[in-house]
């Protein structure tokens, strides 16, 4: 859903202000694709955005009663989720998700503080998102995550701990904390290239990292992804798929699926969005069949921000690839260096990042995205560590 009630300054994902667009008209091409693209009986659905929230009750119907049609999801779907705002969350809109086949909330909280809502740009004030929260569980929500940022500029620790701490006394079934960045054509980074922000330094944001974990594991809240920490069973079932590298379709403006061995992307443009949809019946704006070290790599990385990690023989499988026919393994140094320096460890046939690893996950998924240009050559056996 692409709409917003207003654009967040971090936010680098596609999505528009509602006021002035032709709402009724995006999402009878929402629908329509729907009908087109829908595959049938799938085990998780997210609704996500921009802020499904944000519709009215007649559009939640006609968009959820039609992907039902299409794919019969309400007797499929181990997980529906669907996020939330909290200016956006009553107990009616609450009630009217639940009753149309969505189980799982997660609702953008954001921060406790009235001075980080602002300086997101964020609409909605603290005591709405305790309002959503206590609105959603009245309903009958009985699966709800709440959503939170830290590390941001001017924040100190022990604040941050305690509006944790506030948000833990509601008793979420999920968090998902994530360390602040500065993402390319968002305001806040530029904001950041003028000098008007300043990021914590490396070592406080690690301290935050590591308070933050381990608060939430203290609270029966396990960490199983970097940013995730959920109750026994409460994991998101949709976004372990992707970290997985398992298949997904994306149905909206700027949506993603990944099919086969073959990623493509709708166009980031309302306007264009409608037309294409209307007039030829999609909306794909790209499309690539990534190569075969690029797909381990991307495997890989993806993988290791789990808990539970991957181990060599999950890496090529979930990569489409068999590695009897090929030669020289390209993974398999990568692994081997970065277990050397620390930063993975050996659980049995599978690789973790360790403690020392947990922090520096983006420098590891560098190193494993080189695989992109690696030669993969044929014939030979597999050599050991990837």
């Amino acid at each position: 859903m692409p709409f917003c009630a207003a654009k967040c300054h971090y936010c680098d994902f596609y999505s528009v202000p509602a006021e002035g667009q032709d709402v009724d008209g995006t999402l009878e091409a929402i629908v329509r694709e729907i009908q087109l693209r829908a595959p049938r009986r799938p085990r998780t659905v997210f609704l996500g955005g921009g802020t499904p929230s944000l519709l009215e009750p007649r559009w939640l119907k006609r968009l959820l009663d039609e992907l039902d049609r299409v794919t019969d999801f309400r007797s499929s779907a181990l997980e529906v989720t669907a996020e939330c705002n909290p200016e956006s969350l009553d107990r009616d809109k609450a009630a009217c998700l639940l009753d149309l086949g969505v189980r799982r909330l997660s609702i953008g909280f954001q921060s406790l503080r009235p001075e980080t809502l602002a300086l997101f740009g964020r609409v909605h004030d603290v005591q709405q998102s305790f309002a959503a929260f206590e609105a959603a569980r009245a309903a009958g929500v009985r699966d709800l995550n709440v959503d939170l940022i830290y590390a941001v500029p001017g924040q100190r620790l022990e604040d941050w701990l305690r509006d944790l701490d506030t948000v833990l006394g509601l008793g979420p079934d999920h968090v998902s904390a994530y360390n602040l960045t500065f993402e390319e054509e968002t305001l806040f980074k530029r904001w950041l290239d003028q000098g008007r922000l300043a990021p914590h330094p490396d070592e406080v944001e690690l301290e935050f990292f590591w308070a933050t974990r381990e608060r939430l594991s203290s609270s029966g809240r396990r960490p199983y992804e970097i940013s995730n920490f959920s109750l026994d069973g409460r994991h998101c079932r949709h976004n372990v798929n992707y970290w997985h590298n398992g298949e997904y379709v994306g149905i909206g403006p700027s949506a993603v699926g990944k099919q086969g061995l073959r990623r493509a992307g709708n166009v980031r443009n309302l306007g264009e969005y409608r037309r294409r949809i209307l007039e030829r019946g999609d909306a794909l704006d790209w499309s690539e069949s990534p190569s075969d070290g690029a797909r381990l790599g991307e495997t890989w990385w993806l993988g290791l921000r789990l808990t539970e990690g991957l181990s060599p023989v999950e890496a090529w499988s979930r990569a489409g690839l068999n590695p009897k026919t090929y030669g020289e393994n390209p993974s398999a140094p990568i692994v081997r260096s970065l277990a050397d320096q620390g930063w993975l460890e050996a659980n049995g046939e599978r690789w973790r990042l360790s403690q020392k690893g947990w922090p520096v996950a983006d420098a590891v998924a560098r190193e494993f995205l080189r695989l992109r240009d690696a030669p993969m050559g044929t014939t030979g056996a597999l050599t050991e560590g990837g």
